[in-house]
């Protein structure tokens, strides 16, 4: 018999002769252990409320990355960034679990070491993620495990001999339905976990959504009222084109963002407070309640990321209500020596600006509303910093944590050691909205209309520029220094192809300049252009 069973195992090559199981089985066994371990991990991350696994590891190489690989990411993706991050740290994952199902195969505590260095991973990633108990890991351990016992199910036992004389077409012990049952009950269980763990998330931010009040209170100092669109009439929406793609007022679902947050930090207003601390004779604790009581402000401001490229959309115009910052800073009073204003968010994010840029007279706030409502969880319920003037990047902080007086020596931002400047201030530019690229332009009076920025600054004027030949916009009403300004130019165009730009002049007399630079290390500039075809 033992010829026999020599005999059989010789023409099987299929086969991995150590266990018994053709070669692609261990890696579609890992694959769907895999699966369930990550799955697993999430669901009981969702059932600790803690960080999952993967947003964990995820924040870590965020934090860790390289300033070239992160600029690299921003290039090919976009504000698509983190959908990216996630689809990579999921397919690693997944070839890691191939590997570790083929090493299974052969030896079972191969793969099992395997797992547990993965979770040895996401348990570091898990506790040294900012305000996480240490029952951070806890998801990644019974991840791990979930995906040890399934890899055991499907691959840890010995091969049978074949008990009757004759050439094996298969291997000895392999049984394809067994094996392909046990590992589309571990797919289908990794289906239901992941479902199930998306849902408690879901869940869970509902009801941080449904913690916010009906509606803030009113502001002792309201904004002033939206201006009147530049058209030809005067009336408002009178370049209805413009109307259309960029009212006044950015609404909430259309503002951009951009942060490092693959989750949204959940705030409990029931524990939730704002600390302003550090180079302060009296530190401040504000719980929500405590903000919303005190005298509110509302003003509007425009936003914009650094990143945003000539004529990009990452910028947005709000009505924005809060306490002025300047207001609290006198309260706390800040100490001799403090150079900057260097704050954090619940996710540990950080960024810095000086301290005269909170104290010169701009309207710097702890916002609290958006738009007449309390800030959606995207842009940073339950608070945020709000500066006009300065880029987000230094300033911006969604989810506030807490605020800190501190010196440029003992703190930097989160983006300011990987290349970016350190001073941020907002540089004067404009965009061409109308007529969209793309859009067919019929000789005839034809509107050429969009905004243009300066905040904290004010945009003084905005010319076009038509085959080199400059002429003046006309501006919407000047209602605020910090906010865009909407701007149009009555074209007679007659056919043919033409060299369209725009260039805005802030109230200092300064003109934005037509030098090119790419958005680093402190914002793009250039004249946004466009290339307009005129048809009979």
């Amino acid at each position: 018999m033992t010829d026999v069973v020599s005999e059989i195992d010789s023409h099987a090559p299929q086969a991995d002769q150590t266990r018994g199981w053709p070669r692609w089985a261990g890696p579609v066994a890992g694959l769907a252990a895999g699966a369930v371990a990550v799955t697993v991990g999430m669901l009981v991350a969702a059932i600790v409320d803690v960080v999952s696994p993967i947003d964990a590891v995820g924040s870590e190489v965020i934090d860790r990355v390289p300033k070239w690989l992160k600029t690299l990411a921003i290039d090919w993706f976009g504000t698509n960034d983190k959908t990216a991050l996630r689809v990579g740290i999921i397919t690693i994952l997944a070839i890691a679990a191939t590997v570790f199902g083929h090493l299974a195969a052969r030896r079972f505590r191969s793969g099992v070491a395997g797992f547990a260095v993965f979770a040895l991973v996401g348990a570091l990633a898990g506790l040294h993620r900012p305000n996480q108990p240490g029952s951070a890991v806890v998801a990644p351990v019974i991840g791990a495990l979930a995906g040890v016992a399934v890899l055991a199910a499907v691959l840890r036992r010995r091969p049978v001999a074949a008990q009757i004389p004759g050439r094996s077409r298969v291997p000895l012990g392999w049984d394809r339905r067994r094996f392909l049952s046990a590992t589309a009950a571990g797919a289908a269980g990794a289906v239901v976990a992941g479902g199930a763990a998306r849902a408690i998330d879901r869940r869970r931010l509902d009801d941080v959504r449904n913690s916010a009040p009906a509606a803030i209170p009113p502001a002792a100092e309201p904004a002033s009222t939206a201006p009147v669109a530049p058209g030809a009439d005067g009336n408002p929406g009178g370049v209805p084109e413009l109307t259309a793609i960029t009212p006044y007022i950015t609404p909430n679902g259309d503002y951009y963002r951009i942060d490092t947050a693959l989750s949204f930090p959940r705030a409990n207003l029931d524990t939730w407070k704002v600390t302003i601390g550090g180079m302060v004779d009296t530190p401040i604790s504000l719980t929500y309640n405590d903000l919303l009581a005190r005298p509110l402000v509302e003003r509007t401001i425009t936003l914009c990321c650094v990143s945003n490229e000539v004529g990009g959309d990452l910028i947005g115009n709000a009505t924005w209500k809060g306490v002025l910052l300047a207001d609290l800073l006198r309260e706390a009073g800040v100490k001799p020596g403090a150079e900057q204003v260097y704050s954090t968010s619940l996710d540990g994010w950080t960024c810095g600006f000086p301290v005269e840029v909170a104290l010169d007279g701009r309207d710097a706030m702890i916002a609290v509303a958006m738009n007449g409502e309390p800030l959606p969880i995207m842009h940073g319920f339950p608070a945020r910093l709000v500066v006009p003037g300065v880029y987000g990047y230094v300033s911006a902080t969604k989810w506030l944590d807490k605020i800190e007086l501190t010196t440029w020596a003992a703190e930097e931002g989160y983006w300011v050691p990987r290349g970016w400047a350190r001073d941020a201030p907002v540089k004067t530019e404009s965009r061409i909205d109308v007529p969209r690229r793309g859009d067919k332009v019929v000789a005839g009076t034809t509107a050429i209309a969009g905004i243009a920025w300066a905040q904290h600054r004010g945009i003084a004027k905005v010319e076009v520029g038509i085959d080199g030949v400059w002429a003046e916009a006309r501006l919407s009403d000047d209602l605020t220094d910090d906010s865009w300004r909407q701007w149009v130019y009555e074209w007679d165009a007659k056919p043919g192809k033409y060299v369209v730009q725009v260039r805005a002049t802030d109230k200092t007399g300064a003109t934005q300049t037509e030098d090119v630079a790419r958005v680093d290390p402190d914002g793009a500039t250039g004249w946004h252009t466009r290339r307009i075809t005129v048809s009979a």
